[in-house]
C-alpha cells in the first residue's frame, strides 16, 4: 500500500473527542448510557484478539470463550477504569494489561460465576472463533504476538468497513466492490481495460478512481488509528507499529 497521507481534521484535538481512550476515561469518571453503548461496541469489536490470546496461552476452546465473555463483562463494569492512565501506553496495551490483571486476580471468581451461569454481554455462538483461530500464525508465535497481529488486522478491517460504508452512502458500492482488490499492491496485476469495460468508464477515469480509493483507504486506516492514541503526533508511530505487527 502507498504511504499513508495526512487526514484532514486529525490534527485538530476535537477529532479525538470520541477516541477509545476518551470512552474508557469517561466511563471511569461518571458513565452514561452513551458511554456504556460505546464500551459495548469496543468489546464486540476487540473480543477476538483477546480470544486468540487466551487460546495461545493454552486455554481450551470453551474456557477461552467463557473467559473472553467474563473479562469483557468485568470490563464493562468499569471497575478498572479509575486506574486507567492515558499517559502510560496505547489503548491495546491497557486492554491487555487489564486482561492479565483479570487472569491473575479474578480467576477463581470467574469460575464461580461460570458455575452460577456466568454473564454474557455478547454471544459467541454465531462467531466462528475457533475456525478463525485454526487459521492463525505458526505455533511458535507467542500469545502477545498473536494479540498484536489480531489487533492490527481488526484496525484494518474497521477501516475497510468504514470505507465501504462511505462508498455505499454515496451510491457507489458497486464501484467499491469492483475496485476493492486494487487496494493491496501497486495495481500492476490489474486488467484496467477489462475493468473499465465492466464499469463503463474510460481507462483514465478508472485509474483515477483506483488512486482515490487507495488514498481514502489510507486515510481511513489513519483515522481508525487516531481512535487508539492520545495525541495526533502519535499516529505515525502507531502506523509503523501496525505494519510491523503484520510482518
Amino acid at each position: 500500500m502507498e504511504e499513508i497521507p495526512p487526514v484532514a481534521g486529525l490534527t485538530d484535538r476535537r477529532a479525538f473527542a470520541t477516541t477509545h481512550w476518551s470512552v474508557v476515561l469517561a466511563a471511569g469518571e461518571k458513565g452514561s448510557t452513551a458511554t456504556s453503548a460505546a464500551l459495548a461496541e469496543l468489546c464486540r469489536t476487540y473480543w477476538y484478539p483477546v480470544y486468540a490470546y487466551l487460546r495461545r496461552k493454552g486455554q481450551r476452546q470453551d474456557e477461552a470463550q467463557d473467559l473472553t465473555q467474563e473479562f469483557f463483562a468485568r470490563f464493562l463494569e468499569r471497575g478498572w477504569f479509575g486506574q486507567a492512565d492515558r499517559r502510560r501506553g496505547r489503548f491495546r496495551t491497557f486492554l491487555l494489561a487489564s486482561l492479565e490483571h483479570f487472569l491473575a486476580k479474578e480467576w477463581n471468581r470467574a469460575h464461580r460465576q461460570k458455575r452460577r451461569g456466568g454473564r454474557a454481554i455478547f454471544s459467541l455462538e454465531g462467531e466462528d472463533a475457533e475456525g478463525r483461530y485454526r487459521l492463525e500464525s505458526p505455533d511458535d508465535w507467542t500469545a502477545e504476538r498473536i494479540y498484536e497481529r489480531r489487533w492490527a488486522l481488526t484496525v484494518l478491517e474497521r477501516a475497510m468497513a468504514a470505507l465501504e460504508g462511505e462508498y455505499e452512502a454515496g451510491g457507489r458500492r458497486a464501484l467499491f466492490l469492483e475496485l476493492k482488490p486494487s487496494i493491496a499492491g501497486d495495481g500492476s496485476d490489474l486488467s484496467y481495460p477489462d475493468m473499465a469495460g465492466r464499469l463503463s468508464m474510460t481507462e483514465g477515469a478508472l485509474r483515477v478512481a483506483v488512486h482515490r480509493l487507495r488514498q481514502r483507504y489510507a486515510e481511513a486506516v489513519r483515522a481508525e488509528i487516531g481512535k487508539v492514541v492520545q495525541r495526533p503526533e502519535e499516529i505515525e508511530e502507531e502506523v509503523h507499529h501496525l505494519f510491523a505487527a503484520l510482518g
